[in-house]
């Protein structure tokens, strides 16, 4: 009974300074606003969050697990694709595209959703278990090095110390690519069956690699017509996008989500209210990071924010302005409301299950407006009014 009447004591005591103090109590008739909470409505079926820890490929991460979602849809079955089979083969090709410009193309890390589909029209698929990428006694993807020693050795090409540039440096990034991530299997047996990367796409995973879209929405380009969009990761001579208003490019979104198909989303994530491990959720307040008290920066999030209404001028305003960049790719597999009824997406992120919400994110209306870049879907997921007017079957 002494430790109850101490605990009676301080909570007696702490009331009293709550009231004594301004600004600690709560004032007379109001309520403290509810925590922000979010409803899934559209759950499509998706394999689980996956890591790609210290590497620039969530452009693999998000477009494979697509692939993976599309082999749920389409009855083949659940797969753990692996990733660095694609970013395996993908490296040579952005070497040489490197080269062969001299310098002045995109060497790094990131990519396209188109990439992915690319690699495995080319070269095939294979599951995590017969190529897992982890060459270097790491337990997680760590692409620092393996980055740093590709890129040197490129600039060390291009400066031509021999006054040309010889046929044997691809054999070089070869080298490097096998030492890092490990030789590519050239059979591996799978439930029994023995494949090549090859025949296991053709055979197992047969999905329509010739059906799937990457649509965008910006007023530079006309709109419902194939465009290049002109972001530093397009580096590749497949990078076509059609463009689509902006508010068609949301309810195509839309119907793909509530027709059980996902989408592949390509956007920007530097924004102050884009947070994975604080809020669990992406949101454009109507006041703007910048215009914030030291106070209301600090303050942990509650209550819903009132958003910014997003305009295709606004979102042409910050693609030109450079404040939308083309920063992180992600999978749409749902669709949510928040607890004032807001639309949300919800959205599978690659950062593993060490975050908010298990990995998920919830992203708003606004956001999605905003600082979407790009999607990729199926072209049967479309509205039928949108593929009419693509010319698309």
């Amino acid at each position: 009974m002494r430790n109850g009447k101490r605990t009676m004591m301080a909570v007696s005591t702490l009331s009293l300074l709550l009231l004594a103090v301004p600004g600690l109590a709560r004032e007379k008739g109001k309520e403290a606003p509810a925590a922000r909470t979010f409803t899934v409505e559209v759950k499509v079926p998706h394999t689980p969050v996956r890591d790609q820890y210290w590497t620039g490929t969530c452009w693999d991460f998000a477009t494979t697990s697509f692939l993976e979602a599309e082999s749920l849809r389409l009855g083949r079955g659940e797969f753990d694709l692996s990733e660095m089979h694609t970013v395996r083969h993908t490296y040579p090709a952005k070497a040489r595209n490197y080269v062969r410009l001299s310098g002045g193309a995109t060497f790094g890390q990131g990519g396209q959703a188109h990439d992915v589909i690319d690699a495995v029209a080319r070269y095939g698929a294979v599951p995590e278990a017969a190529y897992s990428g982890l060459n270097i006694g790491e337990r997680r993807h760590n692409h620092g090095e393996l980055y740093a020693v590709l890129r040197g050795m490129l600039d060390a090409v291009l400066k031509r110390q021999g006054q040309r540039v010889t046929a044997r440096w691809p054999e070089a990034v070869e080298a490097v690519l096998d030492a890092y991530l490990g030789r590519v299997p050239e059979r591996f047996d799978y439930q029994g069956k023995s494949y090549t990367p090859r025949t296991f796409a053709d055979e197992v995973l047969r999905l329509p690699l010739d059906r799937y879209v990457e649509l965008t929405s910006y007023s530079h380009h006309p709109f419902h017509a194939p465009c290049r969009l002109e972001i530093p990761d397009n580096w590749s001579l497949n990078g076509n996008y059609y463009n689509l208003p902006l508010d068609e490019l949301e309810a195509a979104i839309d119907h793909a989500l509530r027709n059980g198909y996902t989408v592949v989303w390509d956007g920007d994530v530097s924004e102050k209210e884009f947070s994975t491990r604080e809020t669990g959720y992406a949101i454009v307040p109507q006041k703007s990071w910048e215009d914030k008290t030291q106070a209301e920066r600090e303050a942990k999030p509650t209550a819903a924010e009132p958003e910014l209404a997003i305009t295709q001028e606004l979102r042409q305003q910050t693609f030109d302005n450079q404040t939308t960049t083309d920063d992180h790719l992600m999978h749409l597999v749902g669709l949510a409301r928040d607890s004032q009824g807001n639309k949300f997406y919800w959205v599978k992120n690659s950062g593993g299950t060490d975050r908010k919400n298990g990995g998920y994110l919830y992203m708003s209306r606004s956001y999605l407006r905003l600082k979407t870049v790009a999607v990729m879907l199926h072209r049967d997921a479309l509205p039928g009014e949108t593929a009419a007017r693509l010319r698309l079957e």
